[in-house]
């Protein structure tokens, strides 16, 4: 079986997860909106798992909105914050290291007349916070995006110190916190932002469910209307199965953040590095080593390209990613190792290989072989 580290592309969906889903799909089928006591438990479902969303992240249930996924989720965000700034004065403020789930829906809102800026990120690959006050105006309406963990370096970005600033400026401020949700401690209850970004699939839920979090009292205009669920901010018939499945899988990281499987996968983390640092020369490990994701080891190998090295690793049994998946085979430097200040070369030689709860120690200690020996034959064929 091949060993995998890309579970910041995606995780394996936790058994117990698919256990709670599985009845939604047969006797318990029923549309959450119909009126007979059947379908009142099914929404008694929805209910259980909108309140295991909204403990991981210490949000009351009635400000979680369900989503198909992260990206819906991103985009619903923003193109209500567009609205509310309006584009005749509204001003944007983005760092340069989003996900395109970000960038893309702030690039369409500079072509139609918003001023966007990006903010820039030291080597280390945190957000350049003198840089980013000053971009702020208080003498305009505007809104902020910083993600809160990166999703190729894992590295998690000051945001008590973003949500201050933006605060202070009268600033709506909306996070993509797709990575770090059920990986390091995210508490609305205590960093204040007004949207939250969730994808389940990243924390061991199905493909095609995420949440998006909106604080109460935000000004929320839907971006789909119709039958009025979700409290009229997301219409369409709720998908049962994933939702119940989000909600256990909720339920699992917030008691993985307690009985200290996070700290395990850390250490795991660490053994990697630790290995590849003895066993090879050039390699560079990216990111901060203070602020980052339990689970996340991004890996520069000099002399080689990660476009050799993915194949080889596949062909050896090993699964990984070159910096995020969503940008794989595009041909081009990661943004976000440019925005860090790397060069090219650093850039097209980089691997992320990330872990779930589900990786071993065993597991570790044959990628580490695997990787070593290929990088060896890679650079040896040159």
């Amino acid at each position: 079986m091949a060993i995998y580290l890309d579970s910041n592309a995606t995780t394996r969906v936790h058994p117990l997860a698919v256990e709670a889903m599985l009845p939604y799909f047969g006797d318990r089928c029923h549309n959450p909106s119909s009126g007979y006591g059947a379908a009142k438990a099914v929404k008694q479902a929805i209910q259980t798992a909108r309140e295991q969303v909204a403990s991981l992240i210490g949000a009351k249930p009635s400000e979680i909105v369900f989503t198909g996924c992260g990206t819906e989720s991103n985009n619903m965000a923003i193109k209500s914050l567009a609205r509310e700034i309006g584009r005749q004065r509204g001003k944007v403020v983005v760092s340069e290291i989003e996900h395109s789930a970000v960038l893309r829906p702030v690039e369409a809102m500079a072509a139609v007349g918003f001023e966007v800026e990006k903010v820039g990120v030291d080597a280390e690959g945190r957000l350049d916070l003198e840089r980013f006050r000053a971009a702020l105006d208080p003498a305009r309406p505007g809104f902020v995006s910083v993600m809160w963990a990166n999703n190729e370096t894992g590295v998690v970005q000051p945001m008590t110190e973003v949500c201050e600033a933006a605060k202070a400026a009268g600033w709506h401020i909306h996070t993509d916190a797709i990575q770090a949700v059920g990986k390091v401690p995210v508490r609305v209850d205590e960093v204040r932002v007004d949207f939250l970004s969730i994808s389940g699939h990243k924390f061991h839920a199905p493909k095609g469910v995420g949440a998006l979090y909106i604080r109460e009292g935000t000004p929320f205009e839907p971006m789909v209307r119709g039958g009025g669920q979700e409290a009229g901010r997301r219409s369409g018939t709720e998908n049962v199965p994933y939702l119940v499945a989000l909600g256990r899988a909720a339920a699992l990281m917030e008691e993985a953040e307690r009985d200290g499987t996070l700290a395990r996968v850390a250490r795991l983390r660490d053994r990697l590095e630790s290995a590849l640092g003895e066993l090879l020369d050039q390699v560079e490990f990216n990111g901060s080593r203070e602020y980052r994701t339990p689970n996340v080891a991004h890996v520069s190998f000099g002399g080689c390209a990660a476009a050799e090295l993915l194949p080889a690793l596949d062909a050896a049994g090993l699964q990984c990613s070159a910096g995020s998946a969503c940008m794989t085979g595009k041909g081009r430097p990661s943004h976000v190792q440019k925005a860090m200040g790397y060069s090219d070369e650093r850039a097209f030689s980089s691997l992320r290989l990330s872990l779930s709860i589900f990786t071993s120690e065993e597991e570790i200690d044959e990628a580490v072989e695997v990787i070593a020996d290929v990088v060896e034959r890679v650079r040896g064929g040159r």
